[in-house]
C-alpha cells in the first residue's frame, strides 16, 4: 500500500490575530497559463513543427513517448517561459499546463507506460539531454543518443520564416551584423581567453533585420570578430534573392566588420553598406579643419558640436580601393570625439549628417535584439562539453526568440505592448497562475480573477485566432 505524503505545512507572518499558513495542495495549478499564447503562434506559423524536421530521428519509434516535435516544443517553450535548464524539467514534466503547450493527448501523465512515469506527462532530463548531446555522426547503431540536428536546415528556416513574415517583397532591407561575448565557466571546447572582453568566452555572430533573426552563429573567441561575416551573409542574401530578386540590401555593422573581404564581397554582389571605421592619424587630420569648427561651435554654445565631412579614402595597405568615408567631427564637454564610416550610399542619396545620425547610428538597436536573447532567453546559456551541442542550445534560445518576436509582431502591435522586449512579455502575459481541470470532453482553465491584464490578453487572443491555421 502507498504511503500518503502530507503536504509541508508553511507558517507565514500572522495576520492580526490570525495565523497565516500554506500547502502545496491546491492541485494542478500552473504558473504559465499565459504560455497557451505561445501555441496559438506556433499552430498557426509552425514555427516549431518545420524545426523538428530538421532533425534526424534515429530511435525505434515503437517504443518511444516523445517524439522530435514533441522534445523540441516542450524544451523551447520552456526557455521562452524562463526555464534555462534542461535539470527544471525534472519537476516541470509534471506540469500539465506545459504538456498541454507539446500537444500531449494525455497531459496528466495518467497512461504512461511505466509506473515510475505515471502522473509525468513530458519528457525528464535524461531524454532532453539525448536531443541536445547526440552526436553529429549518431545513426541508428548509437547506443542512447540517435537525434541528430542539421544545422543548415536550421539556418535556412529562421531565413525562410523572415520571409515569409512579409506579405509582398520589400523595396528595401537593412542587414544588422554584430559579434557579442559569451562567457564560459568551465572547460568548454573552444573556450580561449579574449583580451577586450577580459574573461574565457565564446565569440558568437548575429545577423539581423529589423527585429528578425536571421542568423546565431556560435563561434569561439580565437579570431577576428568578423570571421565567418561574408559566408553567412552569401548564405542568407542568395537564399532571400531567390525569393525576392529585385530587394535593395544594405549591410550595416561597427568597425569591427570594416574588413576588405567583405567590403569587396558586398561591391561585387550588388550590396551596400554602411560600416563604421576604426580612427587612426591619418583619418583625424583630415577632418582636422571641421574639429577645429566642432570646437568652437562648443565653447560658444557650451553644447555639443557636430560637423561632418564627406570624403574618398583608401587605407595605405589593407583596402584594394578607394571609398567614400564620412567622418563626423564631434566637440564635448569632455573633448574631442570623432567617428568614421565608410559606405556605398552616394552623397545624392544620404548626405553625410543624415547617413551617420539616421541610418548608421540606428543599428544600435541591434544590441537590444541581442540582450533580448542572452538575458531574458538564456542564448549564453553554452555550458555543456562540446561547441556541437552549445551550439543546438543557440539555436533553441533562437528560435525561443523567433516565437515570441512573432507573438509580438502578429498579437501585440497597436496595443501598449507592442515594443515590449521578451522578458516583460513574459512577466505580463505568460506569467499567471491557473488551476487545470481535465474531463473526457474539455480542459479548464481558471485564471486569477485579479489578473490586470485579462483585457490584452483576451485581446491578443482574438488577433491570432483571426490568422487561419495552415494545413
Amino acid at each position: 500500500m502507498q504511503t500518503e505524503c502530507n503536504p509541508i505545512q508553511l507558517e507565514f507572518h500572522h495576520l492580526g490575530n490570525r495565523d497565516v499558513t500554506a500547502k502545496f495542495d491546491g492541485g494542478r495549478i500552473s504558473s504559465d497559463a499565459g504560455g497557451l499564447l505561445l501555441r496559438e503562434v506556433e499552430h498557426r506559423t509552425h514555427i516549431l513543427k518545420r524545426l523538428s524536421r530538421c532533425f534526424t530521428d534515429y530511435r525505434d519509434p515503437e517504443v518511444i513517448e516523445h517524439n522530435v516535435e514533441s522534445l523540441l516544443k516542450q524544451r523551447i517553450f520552456g526557455v521562452a517561459l524562463g526555464y534555462e535548464d534542461v535539470n527544471d524539467h525534472e519537476q516541470l514534466r509534471q506540469d500539465a499546463l506545459l504538456a498541454l503547450l507539446c500537444d500531449k493527448q494525455d497531459v496528466t501523465g495518467s497512461d504512461r507506460r511505466r509506473a515510475q512515469d505515471k502522473g509525468k506527462a513530458l519528457a525528464g532530463k535524461s531524454t532532453l539531454n539525448r536531443l541536445e548531446l547526440t552526436p553529429e555522426d549518431a545513426d541508428s547503431e548509437s547506443r542512447y543518443k540517435k537525434i541528430v540536428a542539421n544545422p543548415e536546415k536550421m539556418d535556412a528556416l529562421l531565413t525562410d520564416l523572415f520571409l515569409e513574415s512579409h506579405t509582398t517583397s520589400p523595396e528595401e532591407i537593412i542587414l544588422d551584423v554584430d559579434a557579442t561575448d559569451d562567457p564560459v565557466y568551465g572547460q568548454q571546447e573552444g573556450r580561449f581567453f579574449h583580451g577586450y572582453y577580459k574573461h574565457y568566452c565564446y565569440l558568437p555572430l548575429y545577423i539581423f533585420c529589423g527585429e528578425h533573426l536571421l542568423c546565431a552563429r556560435l563561434r569561439t573567441a580565437d579570431q577576428d570578430g568578423a570571421a565567418g561575416t561574408t559566408e553567412e551573409l552569401a548564405r542568407i542574401i542568395t537564399q532571400i534573392r531567390g525569393i525576392w530578386p529585385a530587394v535593395r540590401i544594405i549591410v550595416r555593422g561597427d568597425s569591427g566588420f570594416c574588413r576588405d573581404h567583405l567590403l569587396n564581397w558586398c561591391e561585387h554582389n550588388q550590396v551596400d553598406y554602411v560600416v563604421g571605421l576604426a580612427k587612426n592619424a591619418r583619418l583625424k587630420a583630415i577632418i582636422a579643419g571641421e574639429m577645429a569648427e566642432a570646437k568652437a561651435q562648443q565653447e560658444a554654445t557650451d553644447q555639443a558640436a557636430r560637423v561632418f565631412k564627406d570624403f574618398r579614402y583608401q587605407t595605405r595597405d589593407s583596402w584594394s580601393c578607394e571609398r567614400r568615408v564620412v567622418g563626423k567631427a564631434e566637440h564635448l564637454s569632455k573633448g574631442e570625439n570623432p567617428r568614421f564610416i565608410v559606405t556605398t550610399l552616394s552623397p545624392e542619396e544620404w548626405e553625410a549628417a543624415c547617413l551617420y545620425e539616421e541610418l548608421y547610428c540606428a543599428r544600435g538597436d541591434m544590441e537590444n535584439r541581442i540582450k533580448e536573447q542572452q538575458l531574458a532567453l538564456f542564448a549564453d546559456r553554452t555550458s555543456t562539453h562540446e561547441m556541437h551541442s552549445n551550439q543546438l542550445r543557440l539555436y533553441f534560445s533562437s528560435f525561443a526568440y523567433v516565437l515570441v518576436q512573432t507573438l509580438r509582431r502578429l498579437g501585440l502591435a497597436g496595443t501598449e505592448m507592442e515594443k515590449a522586449q521578451c522578458d516583460t512579455i513574459r512577466l505580463k502575459l505568460f506569467k499567471i497562475g491557473a488551476r487545470l481541470r481535465v474531463s473526457v470532453r474539455r480542459v479548464w482553465l481558471s485564471f486569477s480573477e485579479s489578473y490586470p491584464f485579462a483585457k490584452l490578453l483576451e485581446q491578443v487572443l482574438a488577433r491570432l485566432q483571426q490568422i487561419p491555421i495552415p494545413e
